[in-house]
């Protein structure tokens, strides 16, 4: 198990005399100085802004902490910082509020006063993220056994090596990356100004696109932040691994989204530095799925040598460079599409528990967090021509109201399909295969609602799919999927989330849309599609590379970094 991060308060000052002699009175006399010292210093530190900066999310799922170390403390103002940002996760336990269409009703909610960039599901049922303040552990001699506070997690079953963390050195100030951090506490006073002021100021100016409408939690708030990332974010690569491990990943595929993600960070010089002191978070360039065609050994259901390479890897990043040991993994981040991505990044305790995950299997009840976590969108490509693969007719032209076909596996489908197979609707379409020359394209384009449920993982291609051909997006799951860019995106303006113990409803909850409720959700999904096209070329500016990427920049403007040892 890994241990969560406790926003505890600061440790008493207790003097520990040590001397002897005559010399004992004088040594308490320095240890009472030294404890005024301390507490003037934190006093002083309170009226900081930016050690009262709070939390940036907060996780509406009950199910699990924040996961960390105990060496990384919350930072701030303890129990009286204001969360700024929220991401729903979940479902309520009590089953929340619902609306005419069966739908979970979001509730705004606010904080100190101040409007949040993010709604929660039931927010009673959430819990605070505290804002992480990454120190160095203290040195110990070679010989004494690792301390308790740098152990890794207890190793689960699935683990078959026990991860042990070495206690670092104690380290100089490091100027540079207190000029880094100096950077990110100005970013987030101006995102935090944002979410404050967002009816009281003008769109801010941009040549391409200006982020306006109920499609975004908070569309002031977000461009704001969206230009602070073009303006300060920078990303260092690690150079070392070789492909096709390293450095390489699938491009035409369900795993797409990694290969095409690893392409465009190799080519990226924007927001890409070759200097890793000028870096703000770290890349680990590894695909999964290479990993599964190069090193798994089929059917063998054995995951220790992929996760010894990725254990072996940042072994060597460790060694060679400072930036994993100053921070325990908290700036750096993986990605994987494949369905193993979590399992293998367990291989390492602070991978798991500290650094920035993007994953398409989002699955909040395998260990996924949204408040640490990034949700990567599954996108299935078949060709570099994506633009062709876009558009709809309109919904007077769609006779289908809803749309399904696919493989009879995972805990939701074998339930719509054994409600809704076979059953002669004209109007609700489900299928396992479709017949020999039906396209399964031009049955979504046919379709006005195209449903979405996982199958062995959570994540599924239809959801891209759908908002591609302007198909509302139907999300069947109980809650445990978090939803791509659901810290930006409000899911519930374009698309429409399901029980699964709704699936006998099905057509009640969809037939409750009214034409023009239909419409305006069809033109919204037409609009969102931007933050989900993958283009052949270089990526474009609020595509899914940099949404992804402002996923990441978001979850690093929650993490702290000492500049001192």
């Amino acid at each position: 198990m890994r241990a969560s991060v406790s926003a505890s308060s600061a440790a008493p000052c207790l003097p520990c005399l040590h001397s002897h002699g005559n010399g004992r009175a004088v040594a308490a006399a320095y240890a009472v100085a030294a404890c005024l010292v301390a507490v003037t210093f934190l006093a002083l530190a309170a009226l900081d802004p930016r050690a009262q900066a709070s939390s940036w999310f907060l996780s509406s799922s009950s199910s699990s902490a924040l996961s960390s170390f105990s060496s990384l403390q919350p930072s701030g103002g303890g129990g009286a910082a204001e969360h700024l940002l929220v991401t729903s996760s979940s479902y309520s336990d009590d089953g929340g509020s619902r609306n005419s269409t069966g739908k979970e009703v979001h509730e705004e909610v606010q904080v100190g006063g101040d409007d949040l960039l993010l709604s929660l599901i039931n927010p009673s049922s959430g819990r605070g993220a505290p804002q992480l303040s990454v120190t160095p552990p203290a040195a110990a001699p070679e010989l004494e056994p690792t301390p308790a506070a740098l152990a890794p997690p207890a190793a689960t079953a699935s683990s078959d090596e026990v991860i042990e963390a070495t206690p670092q050195v104690p380290r100089r100030r490091d100027v540079k990356l207190e000029r880094l951090e100096l950077g990110l506490a100005k970013a987030r006073s101006a995102i935090m100004e944002a979410i404050k002021n967002k009816d009281k100021r003008p769109p801010l100016a941009d040549k391409d696109y200006v982020p306006m409408g109920p499609i975004y939690r908070n569309a002031y708030a977000f461009h704001r932040s969206y230009l602070e990332m073009e303006k300060l974010f920078k990303v260092y690569v690690y150079e070392e691994g070789e492909p096709p491990v390293f450095h390489d990943g699938p491009c035409r595929s369900i795993y797409s989204t990694e290969g095409r993600f690893i392409y465009s960070m190799e080519m990226e010089s924007r927001l890409r530095t070759r200097d890793p002191d000028l870096a703000h978070a770290f890349f680990l360039p590894f695909s999964v799925v290479k990993m599964v065609k190069m090193i798994y050994e089929p059917n063998s259901h054995d995951m220790g040598p992929l996760k010894r390479t990725i254990s072996d890897y940042i072994g060597v990043l460790s060694a060679k460079y400072p930036y994993w040991n100053r921070s325990l993994g908290a700036d750096h981040f993986m990605l994987s599409c494949h369905d193993w991505g979590p399992y293998v990044s367990s291989a390492n305790g602070h991978l798991f528990g500290n650094s920035i995950r993007v994953l398409c299997n989002a699955n909040t009840s395998e260990g996924f967090n949204p408040s640490k976590d990034v949700s990567l969108p599954e996108i299935n490509l078949r060709t570099d021509v994506v633009d062709r693969q876009v558009g709809g007719p309109s919904a007077s032209r769609r006779p289908i109201l809803a749309f399904f076909a696919g493989g009879n596996h995972g805990p939701i489908r074998p339930s719509l399909l054994a409600h809704w197979k076979g059953k002669g609707e004209p109007d609700v379409q489900v299928s396992e295969y479709l017949p020999r020359g039906v396209s399964y394209t031009d049955m979504m384009r046919r379709s006005r609602f195209c449903l979405c449920p996982g199958g062995y993982e959570v994540a599924s291609p239809r959801l891209a799919e759908a908002i591609y051909l302007e198909c509302v997006p139907v999300v069947v799951d109980d809650g445990e999927y978090a939803l791509p860019f659901a810290d930006v995106l409000n899911w519930d303006a374009f698309a429409v989330r399901l029980r699964a113990a709704d699936i006998p409803r099905l057509r009640e909850v969809l037939s409750a849309v009214s034409p023009r409720q239909y419409i305006r959700m069809q033109r919204r999904v037409r609009a969102v599609r931007r933050h989900f096209m993958v283009h052949g070329g270089a990526p474009r500016r609020y595509d899914a590379f940099h949404m992804i990427l402002h996923s990441v920049w978001l979850r690093r403007l929650n993490v702290r970094i000492a500049a001192r040892g």
